[in-house]
């Protein structure tokens, strides 16, 4: 297989210095473990990450809130005009948050007599995955294999100190740690073995050290070895209680190729296949493409950034998904005390981040949060019950990857009434069905759940005999004139709808019949004194517009409730909406989330004016992951994972029976040629657009009639037949 880096520097970054920070270092990462590298030739870190890591805070033991018994009172309050009544549900518990993700150790390697570097270049290749550091006599590579679950180093000097350092920034000082260092036939096996504090959950970190050539001597607690021709290293990190098996990691390392290049071959059977699926490619300058990743982040108005953020993202994406999605850091932090526990955040963020999977081709993505949420649904289930006294599921609005149960709430946050993040959580798992024409059972299975939760939840109606959404919230804002817990939060509503209305879909029969009835008695959304769609439905609860989140709109995007083909009055109130919204604290997602629906109100400038607020903001580090704020203040993964799914949006959007072409391309997308979006009604495109106009070539994989929607004139119906492909020729936009 060929291994040669990419020549294309669009699918790549590099820079002419190691990196100072963690933050800048290159990542690498199979969805399991993930490394960070730092590339210094004389003393360099490779600090090592695992989904599984998270630290043991109290919140193990912790469960759902038991309210149900006090919602009935609850609700005769709300709807009886006691708009504050929510804030005293709850059992007064203090605010916990879930256990916080954190670094394993990093992996130290010195040259004990330092050289001058000279001709120095560090670089990751995105089509393959691997991290290189190159300068006169000494080379450093390394990946992480998707085939062997594995982190692969090499090293070419002939002079090496190895050791396994678990002292990064945070890390508790009741930590236990043990090292161990035992030379073998091939070199030597290192282990570091780390025990939280308080108890018997630990992790252990196995790193086999195979020489070619030299002579390998302990140095406790790493090795030394000198005269080598090279140093293969292979890495595992373990979480367990009790005591680690540690003769049976270095067995199982033993038996993997001890070749570079044969266990490259395998992990890019995995790793390419899914990277080369899609690409963008906006006709850039030769000479920015050529420009180290910090250079190019100071020409934020470039379309060279745009293609390179956009490989980026695509491949740090895939990098961080396999037992979960990303986290908010996704798989990497080089520090214990990572930004809001380094959790899942289901309210937005882990939608937002996974946005791109299902066009963007990466099903990879989308199975990694199929099964975070199977592995929670028994505790959402205990959600159910314990809150709301239903049958059913509900979603927390934070997890940690261990645990699926709401705990994480309090005054200001009421979290624990958000109903709708089951729908929210479930909807990329439906995209992708719709995408491939298969329904997965399971997720059929989790949307009956869904519908049973609100069959038994939606019971109170108002004067009209409407159904109420009591008590509802809106993540994470409040009204002007009311308390957190609300009535009728326009996301609620859409999400029960949403819910009913597809788990019926995937349930023909009786039960059908009886969610959609059920849909039918939802309220409408309700359009305010300003013009726009309002975030709560409910009459006389006012707008609170500077906030980042946007979740009212959920109807825009990611469902496809409300649009300007089908739904424009709706449309327009939602376009008022988005006008009126502030950006609050300029949170990276909240920028990004403002330009997903403005490409589905097809407000081209609107998406370019969000995506210059994250671009000239200064959010991206020189290892191209991005920051929460600007000037790159906290390590945080939703630009950097959301960007592609923006620039996807602009340029195709499709549902079932629908393509839009060049919604919203703007000033930000002139011309370029976007390959391998896969679309919701089974068919792969290639897009080819410039001022001159647009070319489209449809493969579909299963015959179907859609409707064909541009800027530039009426609808048209395509008859699409499985194995022949469609061209699209179109004029201007």
């Amino acid at each position: 297989m060929n291994h040669a880096p990419a020549t294309h520097p669009v699918h790549g970054t590099w820079e002419p210095e190691p990196a100072a920070r963690w933050e800048d270092a290159f990542l690498s990462g199979n969805g399991h473990h993930g490394t960070l590298t730092f590339g210094d030739p004389n003393d360099d870190c490779v600090i090592v990450t695992h989904h599984s890591l998270v630290r043991p805070n109290g919140a193990e033991h912790a469960r759902p809130p038991q309210l149900a018994a006090a919602l009935p009172d609850l609700q005769d309050r709300l709807l009886g005009g006691e708009l504050t009544a929510a804030e005293s549900f709850t059992d007064h518990r203090p605010l916990q948050w879930v256990q916080p993700f954190h670094p394993a150790f990093r992996i130290r390697l010195r040259r004990p007599s330092p050289a001058e570097p000279r001709r120095y270049r560090r670089s990751v290749d995105y089509t393959t995955g691997e991290t290189t550091a190159t300068c006169a006599g000494w080379t450093g590579r390394g990946f992480v294999s998707r085939a062997d679950d594995v982190i692969v180093h090499q090293v070419t000097t002939p002079d090496l100190d190895i050791s396994l350092d678990h002292r990064l920034p945070g890390a508790p000082a009741g930590l236990t740690v043990g090292h161990g260092a035992v030379l073998t036939p091939y070199g030597a096996l290192l282990t570091l073995r780390a025990r939280y504090p308080g108890g018997e959950r630990a992790y252990t970190g196995v790193t086999l050290v195979a020489v070619t050539g030299g002579r390998t001597a302990l140095t406790l607690p790493g090795v030394r070895i000198t005269g080598a021709r090279s140093v293969l290293l292979l890495t595992r990190v373990r979480r367990h209680t009790g005591e680690p098996d540690v003769i049976g990691e270095q067995r199982a390392l033993a038996g993997l190729p001890l070749s570079y290049d044969t266990l490259l071959d395998r992990h890019l059977a995995l790793h390419r296949t899914a990277y080369d699926r899609v690409t963008l490619d906006l006709h850039a300058e030769p000479a920015e493409r050529a420009l180290p990743g910090s250079e190019l982040l100071k020409r934020p108005r470039s379309t060279a950034l745009l293609e390179r953020l956009f490989a980026a993202g695509r491949y740090h994406l895939l990098s961080s998904s396999g037992l979960n999605p990303p986290r908010l850091p996704g798989l990497w932090t080089g520090d214990w005390d990572t930004a809001w526990a380094g959790a899942f955040t289901h309210d937005a963020n882990v939608n937002l981040q996974t946005a791109s999977a299902t066009a963007a081709a990466l099903p990879e993505v989308t199975e990694a949060l199929a099964a975070l949420i199977h592995r929670q649904f028994d505790d959402w289930r205990e959600n159910a019950r314990a809150v709301f006294g239903t049958r059913g599921v509900v979603a927390p609005a934070h997890s940690d990857g261990e645990s699926g149960l709401t705990y994480h709430f309090s005054r200001e946050y009421p979290l624990h009434l958000w109903t709708a993040g089951a729908d929210w959580l479930l909807k990329p798992l439906v995209d992708h069905d719709e995408s491939r024409g298969a329904r997965d059972p399971r997720t059929a299975a989790a949307l009956a759940e869904v519908a049973r939760f609100y069959e038994d939840f939606l019971t109170r109606t108002d004067a009209g005999g409407r159904l109420v959404v009591v008590p509802s919230y809106s993540p994470e804002n409040r009204p002007a004139n009311a308390g957190w817990g609300a009535l009728n939060a326009a996301m609620d509503l859409s999400a029960a709808r949403h819910a009913l209305l597809t788990a019926a879909d995937y349930h023909p029969g009786p039960d059908a019949d009886r969610w959609r009835a059920l849909a039918d008695r939802l309220p409408p959304h309700r359009t305010n004194a300003d013009g726009a769609l309002a975030e709560w439905a409910w009459p006389g609860l006012q707008d609170t517009y500077d906030h980042r989140h946007l979740s009212h709109l959920y109807g825009v995007w990611p469902l496809d409730e409300i649009n300007p083909f089908d739904t424009p009055r709706l449309a327009a109130a939602a376009h008022r909406a988005l006008e009126l919204r502030g950006a609050e604290n300029d949170s990276a997602h909240g920028h990004l989330h403002h330009a997903l629906i403005a490409a589905r109100l097809c407000d081209g400038r609107r998406v370019a004016h969000a995506l210059t607020q994250v671009l000239e903001g200064d959010f991206f580090h020189a290892s191209l992951m991005s920051a929460h704020y600007p000037h790159r203040d906290v390590y945080n993964a939703d630009a950097a994972h959301t960007l592609p799914a923006v620039l996807i949006e602009a340029l195709v959007h499709s549902t079932p029976d629908r393509l839009v072409l060049l919604p919203a391309p703007g000033p930000a997308l002139p011309s370029g040629e976007l390959r391998g979006v896969r679309t919701r009604f089974g068919a792969e495109l290639d897009l080819t657009w410039g001022p001159g106009g647009a070319r489209a070539v449809l493969k579909p994989h299963r015959t179907h009639r859609i409707e064909l929607r541009t800027s530039s004139g009426d609808p048209r119906s395509l008859d699409l037949v499985a194995g022949e492909d469609h061209v699209l020729t179109l004029g201007t936009w």
